[in-house]
């Protein structure tokens, strides 16, 4: 997590840089981001407890990543620990490589840290560690010409003690620069509140010293921002980059830059950064712009192998990227909006966090929900074989 910034504005440098031509097949793929898998994943982030560096709990959490990455298809050679020491502390970040094509030994670093402190930590950094996961999954079989690598780091939370290991003995050894990173995309604290209006997202620049990876910064960080323009519904400010998992890589030279929530969030280092106290459509968002950028990063292939199913069109792909939900907060109705006017079968429930059912629909677009204590909820819609999942505030 990042500390403070206590200065909101700053001078930046222009710097030129060409927008990035939009590609359909980027496009395709960064649609591939499931609100239902976001939504799942923070969940499941959330009951594995809190994973302070060295636990059991942040054992376990490695654990619960190296087997989502198996089942996404990554092979043993591909999923690798990466073990170290501070003090009596041991833990391991996880490394996962997926080859490129053109430059398999020049690498897009894609991280973000997945231990905790005081709480669950869903905010900071379940969320960014949902959104690794939906693009490791998303592009495992996607071609791209510069090698990724998929790190999730620990200790972040202990002072960049994962983070500073890998820069310091993996991409360095004594000294000398081993590993070939093209950048560093680094993901933290993109969880938002729920209530708040996250239509925007930070993207992080390089401001300090060394001062000769600035410009090459401040190029990337542009490259980002048209990226989430192009491939997310999301606008982009700039915010200075500091204390967290990037800042070591920053330190030796390496060009660096990062998502970051807009509207800072207070529950991060707390026994509150639970689930609830996060906004999982702002993360999905964020998702689809970080499939975009990485794809732009590491160059994937402009040729689209998404095909079809027999209910699906181009024009009702995703029923996640159709529905809308409103008003949300809400303190008696909600009403369902389904644009395709093909659709007229469809489910709808109403579960407490835990999964238990509250409420159930068949076919009504207003729900009375005054039954309902105030508080955070999950609303599951289906339809048509497609399954779609949002987080639903009750106010009284």
């Amino acid at each position: 997590m990042k500390k403070t910034i206590t200065m909101l504005s700053v001078c930046l440098a222009v710097f030129s840089s060409k927008a990035q031509t939009f590609i359909q097949a980027y496009q395709d793929r960064a649609n591939l981001i499931s609100q239902t898998n976001i939504t799942t994943n923070l969940q499941q982030f959330s009951n594995l407890g809190i994973k302070t560096t060295g636990s059991l709990q942040n054992a376990n959490a490695l654990t619960w990543l190296k087997n989502k990455y198996t089942s996404f298809g990554y092979s043993a050679s591909q999923i690798v620990e990466d073990p170290f020491t501070f003090g009596s502390t041991s833990s391991k970040n996880l490394v996962i490589t997926k080859t490129g094509t053109v430059y398999p030994n020049k690498y897009v670093i894609i991280c973000g840290h997945f231990d905790s402190i005081y709480g669950p930590g869903v905010n900071d950094n379940g969320s960014g560690t949902s959104i690794i996961l939906e693009a490791a999954r998303i592009l495992k079989d996607v071609p791209t010409e510069y090698s990724i690598k998929f790190i999730h780091f620990s200790g972040e939370e202990q002072g960049l003690r994962g983070s500073t290991h890998y820069a310091n003995n993996v991409a360095y050894q004594n000294g000398t620069r081993v590993l070939d990173i093209k950048l560093v995309f680094n993901l933290d604290q993109v969880g938002g509140v729920m209530g708040n209006n996250n239509n925007t997202v930070y993207c992080d620049q390089d401001q300090a010293g060394p001062t000769s990876n600035n410009a090459a910064s401040a190029a990337v960080t542009q490259q980002l921002r048209n990226c989430t323009t192009l491939y997310s519904p999301l606008l982009t400010a700039v915010d200075p980059a500091e204390d967290t998992d990037y800042i070591p890589f920053e330190r030796k030279g390496e060009v660096i830059t990062g998502f970051f929530e807009r509207i800072r969030s207070t529950y991060p280092h707390s026994i509150d950064d639970t689930f609830a106290n996060t906004d999982p459509v702002y993360i999905y968002k964020i998702g689809k712009a970080t499939v975009g950028a990485l794809q732009h990063f590491a160059v994937a292939t402009s040729v689209s192998s998404i095909v079809l199913g027999a209910k699906e069109t181009a024009s009702n792909h995703s029923l996640e990227t159709t529905l809308s939900i409103y008003p949300n907060p809400s303190k008696d109705t909600i009403n369902i909006e389904l644009p395709d006017t093909g659709r007229k079968d469809f489910s709808f429930e109403i579960t407490d966090l835990s999964g238990k059912s509250l409420l159930k629909a068949a076919n009504e677009k207003t729900v009375n929900v005054s039954g309902l204590a105030a508080g955070a909820y999950i609303g599951v819609i289906k339809a048509d074989g497609q399954t779609a999942v949002r987080k639903i505030l009750i106010e009284r």
